[in-house]
């Protein structure tokens, strides 16, 4: 793919992580449940890879704070990290965690980010930015439990977009 087309795809997927968010939040809490942003920050690393899925993961967010306060300033910079580390690693896995099967390629991409997503946010709370007051039942609860709908929709969700756009021929998936 060329960069110039990874470069409008990617900047179409921080539109929609500042769209996205805007949509769920007339919900209580629904960015913590349902997670939207984390939507296209791990498409564009599927889809974009190295370095456009890392720049979506810390871009988004950024703009997204600046514009509508979501997420408010004292969340930002663990959320930054987390995306940031999710649109790293999932563009990795795609590219480097190869199986002759593209759905078992799609789902090593898409929960090992998530995974190590989770647990850079749930370190970096507990060592810098909420150190002290962040426990291992806090991280548990917020990375997984309150998230299980958005993981959920992620897990459905994404694979669906990436094989449409694949067989529609808009997206490479080898």
């Amino acid at each position: 793919m060329f960069s110039i087309k990874k470069m409008i795809i990617t900047a179409l997927l921080i539109a929609l992580g500042i769209i996205l968010p805007m949509a769920f939040h007339s919900i209580p809490n629904a960015g913590g449940i349902f997670l939207p942003m984390h939507i296209p920050v791990l498409l564009c690393g599927i889809i974009c890879g190295f370095p456009y899925g890392a720049l979506c993961g810390i871009v988004a967010p950024l703009l997204s704070s600046l514009m509508t306060n979501m997420p408010p300033a004292a969340f930002l910079p663990s959320m930054l990290c987390e995306l940031a580390a999710y649109g790293l690693v999932s563009s990795l896995l795609i590219r480097f965690a190869r199986t002759k099967n593209m759905y078992a390629n799609i789902y090593i991409s898409l929960i090992g980010a998530m995974l190590c997503g989770r647990a850079v946010y749930g370190v970096l709370n507990a060592l810098i930015f909420r150190s002290g007051n962040y426990s291992m039942e806090i991280w548990t609860s917020a990375a997984f439990v309150t998230a299980l709908p958005g993981i959920a929709l992620q897990i459905v969700l994404i694979p669906i977009i990436i094989i449409a756009l694949g067989k529609a021929k808009l997206i490479d998936l080898k």
